[in-house]
């Protein structure tokens, strides 16, 4: 029994298919890995975890009235700004 140079192309094709959804799960699941990332800036409240992100997180002290002494306005961690895309020229 022979094989057909039709049945060779179709065997093929279906493997080629499988081996693309098999291909597609993986990236699927390293997008949902790479989703998972670090909370952003603002919503961290305690000094110890804004500055233990140096590089794109920065503590900003409350800040006290002298006379009253009551707090103005309160500790919290900003996100530092990008830098700037490099223009072509």
């Amino acid at each position: 029994m022979t094989i057909k140079p039709i049945k060779i192309l179709q065997l093929s094709a279906a493997a080629l298919v499988l081996s693309a959804f098999a291909y597609g799960g993986v990236s699927a699941a390293e997008k949902k890995k790479d989703a998972a990332k670090a909370p952003a800036c603002n919503s961290l409240k305690e000094e110890a975890g804004c500055e233990a992100r140096t590089d794109d997180c920065s503590w900003v002290a409350a800040v006290k009235d002298a006379k009253t002494g009551k707090e103005k306005r309160r500790a919290y961690c900003r996100a530092k700004p990008k830098a700037p895309a490099k223009k072509k020229t």
